[in-house]
C-alpha cells in the first residue's frame, strides 16, 4: 500500500475528530459515552479555530485519501528564557496511527514532516510527553529526556 504525506486542512476536520477520539481511547481506555459525545461535539469548533493558525496537523493518507496516521504541533509563543531564547516553542501531541496501518514507519515519516516544519518556523524547542510505546521512536528522532530541575504538575479546574 502506498501513502501520501502532508498537512491536514479544514476539509479533514471530521477525520481529525475520529483520530483524536482514537488516540484518547488508546491513551485513557474506554471513555464514558457522555465524555465521548461531548468531546466529539466540541472538537470540530476547536479545529476550525486553530488548524493552520496555531495548530499544525501532519498526516499520512492511504490510497482512499483516508487519514491513517497523524501528529500535531501546537505552536506556543512564550516569554524568552534560556531554554527558548526567542520564545518560539511547539508542543507535539496526538501522534496516532490507525491500528491496521501500524508498524509501517508512518509515524516516523509524519514526525519527519513535523520536525522539518518546526525547523522552518525557527522554533527553539519542541516538547512532548512520551508514552512507553512512543518513547523509542522519539529518542531515535533526537528527542532527549528533559533534564530540568522542575517537576511537572497540574491542577484540574
Amino acid at each position: 500500500m502506498s501513502y501520501t504525506l502532508g498537512r491536514a486542512s479544514l476539509r479533514d476536520v471530521p477525520q481529525l475528530v475520529q483520530l483524536r477520539m482514537g488516540y484518547l481511547s488508546a491513551d485513557f481506555g474506554a471513555l464514558m459515552p457522555e465524555q465521548e459525545e461531548e468531546l466529539a461535539q466540541d472538537l470540530p469548533a476547536y479545529f476550525e479555530l486553530h488548524l493552520d493558525y496555531d495548530l499544525l496537523a501532519f498526516v499520512a493518507r492511504d490510497e482512499d485519501d483516508a487519514i491513517v496516521c497523524c501528529a500535531w504541533l501546537l505552536l506556543v509563543d512564550k516569554p524568552p528564557s534560556p531554554r527558548f531564547p526567542h520564545g518560539k516553542t511547539g508542543t507535539l501531541f496526538n501522534v496516532y496511527t490507525v491500528p491496521g496501518h501500524r508498524r509501517r514507519g508512518l509515524a516516523r515519516r509524519v514526525m519527519g514532516l513535523l520536525l522539518d516544519a518546526a525547523r522552518d518556523l525557527a522554533l527553539d524547542v519542541v516538547e512532548l510527553h512520551a508514552t512507553e510505546e512512543g518513547y523509542s521512536l522519539y529518542r531515535s528522532l533526537g528527542f532527549a529526556d528533559d533534564s530540568t530541575t522542575h517537576k511537572a504538575m497540574r491542577m484540574m479546574l
